[in-house]
């Protein structure tokens, strides 16, 4: 079977709403490599969209579905339990930020954790109202839809949307948004559309992902801290493209020095199995009533045993500290190519959380073509790299964080010469 058979398969037989990006098909991977049909060989920059930190089949994660496999697959844990769910909520609790006491419930997707964020925090405050930030994105339910804050393509066709949810600007100097315009943008909102006193949570993403990979400053999430504490609002730390070791920490939120209420976690959480996962405060995970919380599928026993491998895998092999040495490898190269291309206009991120952002020389304009030429031309070479942000002019590199150095070495090589040559072909 070739790529161009199974094309013409899928264009046939699946709705062209399921966007993809690439016209190859994937035969077999391992660590950071991906192999198609036809054999052709890629290194994996996109990781899943930041599902595999630790690397495509990692043979602890391998070994432990495998031995989950030989006992059982499904019970659904709301009518016959098992104790690896309550082991993971054990560690989750343990290794998220602060001592507080916590709690854990587990559902399949990023998405379910957004959605079952705002339940929670609907049902313990007894308030409706929830304020997101532009440039967000929380999921594609029609609650993740109404949070997200870009239009294209997430938005188009599908309102209305849930009611009760604002937005505010997201601090981006580049963009020309700093800290105090963001807040004076949420006070904004409370003297024109929405009682502070409605408001069960404000929900952000410590380092924005889709919408580029901004990070918040420091005294942005100190002041939402403040502001949450003033009017009884929770505050809900969106980790689902953030946790398990990509920036540099296991959660985001340990750059910071402030707590959150709440946390959402997914993606890398399971090694490419569907989990994800909302812990929080002990008093507030426990006001929704029996039954409000779950799903059928919410826990299921073979990515539970992956998620648990997960966490082994980061501390016995220091991802942590390996993302920081990977990230600052790639920053390097990229500041090095600045004479090069002077489309870059930035290069940002913490840990292995590493963005590029591309402008027409002597502007602020967003190059969205440049991007895109970038990305093709990697991939012509065999480096699979993923675009982000509100213009489509950035590059994120989601590397796994398992890579060896000369893998990496190859693909930062194959990202040089596709920057230089679209530098030349734009001059």
């Amino acid at each position: 079977m070739t790529n161009t058979e199974l094309q013409q398969r899928k264009d046939a037989a699946t709705p062209r709403g399921v966007g993809v990006m690439c016209q190859f098909y994937a035969e077999r991977a391992l660590n950071g490599e991906i192999w198609d049909v036809e054999g052709r060989r890629y290194i994996d920059f996109a990781a899943g969209i930041a599902v595999l930190n630790t690397g495509h089949r990692h043979p602890k994660i391998v070994a432990a579905i495998e031995q989950q496999l030989a006992k059982f697959t499904h019970t659904c844990y709301q009518v016959v339990p098992y104790a690896s769910y309550v082991e993971l909520a054990e560690r989750i609790n343990q290794l998220t930020p602060g001592t507080h006491a916590k709690k854990t419930a587990f559902f399949s997707s990023g998405a379910e954790a957004v959605e079952n964020a705002i339940k929670i925090a609907r049902a313990a405050t007894g308030r409706s109202a929830v304020i997101a930030f532009s440039g967000a994105f929380h999921g594609r339910t029609m609650m993740g839809m109404a949070l997200t804050g870009k239009v294209a393509p997430y938005k188009i066709g599908f309102g209305p949307f849930p009611t009760e949810v604002y937005h505010a600007p997201f601090p981006v100097p580049l963009h020309g948004v700093d800290t105090a315009d963001s807040l004076a943008a949420l006070q904004t909102l409370f003297k024109c559309d929405v009682d502070p006193q409605r408001v069960a949570a404000i929900i952000l993403e410590p380092v924005q992902g889709e919408g580029g990979f901004y990070a918040a400053p420091q005294d942005f999430m100190r002041a939402l801290r403040a502001l949450c504490d003033q009017h009884g609002i929770l505050l809900i730390a969106d980790e689902i493209q953030t946790g398990f070791a990509r920036t540099g920490k296991l959660f985001a939120m340990q750059h910071y020095d402030v707590l959150p209420d709440l946390m959402t976690i997914a993606k890398s959480l399971a090694g490419g199995m569907p989990l994800s996962a909302v812990c929080g405060r002990a008093e507030i995970m426990d006001a929704p009533a029996p039954g409000g919380l779950g799903g059928t599928y919410a826990g299921n026993p073979l990515a539970i045993a992956a998620a648990l491998a997960v966490i082994d895998i980061i501390e016995d092999e220091q991802l942590c500290a390996r993302a920081g040495v990977l990230g600052d490898r790639l920053k390097e190269r990229l500041h090095g190519l600045r004479g090069a291309v002077p489309q870059i206009a930035e290069v940002r991120g913490m840990g292995g959380m590493i963005a590029v952002e591309f402008t027409k020389p002597g502007t602020h304009e967003a190059d969205m073509a440049f991007t895109k030429q970038v990305q093709t031309l990697a991939l012509q070479q065999g480096l699979l790299l993923l675009t982000c942000g509100v213009y489509g002019n950035v590059i994120r590199f989601l590397f796994p964080l398992t890579i060896s150095d000369a893998l990496m070495d190859e693909a930062l090589a194959i990202l040089e010469s596709a920057m230089r040559a679209s530098a030349t072909a734009h001059i």
